[in-house]
């Protein structure tokens, strides 16, 4: 089945997974890390992306951003990937790529799927039973999010200053967010409309996406009238 054209407005999130080709190990040593987001700095500046959450996990990473352009993921994960690559082959005597095919993303609905993008990424070491809290993994935006820590990679996104009018009430705020666990539905929801090219949101963002695409963004529902204009104007 042919792979569907990836959908990209400017100024709306997406969340992007880009994992390791064979499910190895991206990264090994701490140095690999920091090269990773040394690099990914750099190209995301170029062709503007506004990161506003990440994380590297050991063959897999996340990152919640949005594209000044078009084209600005694209070029972003390309650059980034490249060079990372390069580095990668050189320290470890490899050859070949690293990366399980072209990346994963999914266009999010601000409103109702930031933060719960912001902590299904922070919440990754977590879930992985690598620590009991995300304050405790240095590979995530977590500590500049939520306690304050310096992160030039993070462009803060206009819901996230909206939460205090100070940098201290925004992080207290930010951290009350995660004084739960988002439960397995909401989970398993990110995971396949990421992993499928779904768009995230609520039943009229995902409508409006599809009147400016002019074809789906979510799977057709089961059941339903299959006789009805709704549905119709779904299946096209």
């Amino acid at each position: 089945m042919p792979r569907l054209p990836r959908y990209v407005f400017s100024g709306q999130p997406q969340h992007v997974i880009q994992r390791e080709n064979n499910r190895n190990p991206i990264f090994v040593a701490d140095e690999d890390y920091a090269c990773f987001r040394h690099h990914l700095y750099k190209a995301s500046n170029r062709p503007g992306c506004h990161i506003h959450a990440w994380v590297f996990m050991t063959n897999y990473l996340h990152l919640l951003l949005t594209p000044v352009e078009e084209e600005s993921i694209a070029k972003t994960m390309q650059s980034v990937g490249r060079r990372y690559v390069q580095y990668f082959n050189a320290i470890y005597q490899r050859t070949g790529t690293l990366w399980e095919g072209r990346y994963k993303a999914t266009l999010i609905d601000s409103d109702r799927y930031l933060f719960t993008c912001h902590r299904y990424i922070e919440l990754n070491p977590v879930r992985a039973h690598m620590v009991s809290h995300p304050g405790e993994y240095p590979w995530s935006s977590y500590a500049a999010n939520a306690l304050g820590k310096h992160d030039k990679l993070l462009t803060p996104h206009k819901l996230y200053l909206g939460l205090g009018d100070s940098a201290v009430k925004r992080e207290s705020a930010y951290r009350q967010l995660f004084s739960t666990h988002l439960d397995e539905k909401t989970l398993e929801e990110i995971r396949q409309s990421t992993q499928k090219g779904w768009a995230l949101g609520s039943e009229h963002f995902v409508m409006e996406v599809e009147r400016l695409l002019e074809r789906r963004v979510q799977p057709l529902a089961r059941g339903g009238d299959h006789r009805s204009q709704a549905y119709k104007d779904r299946k096209r």
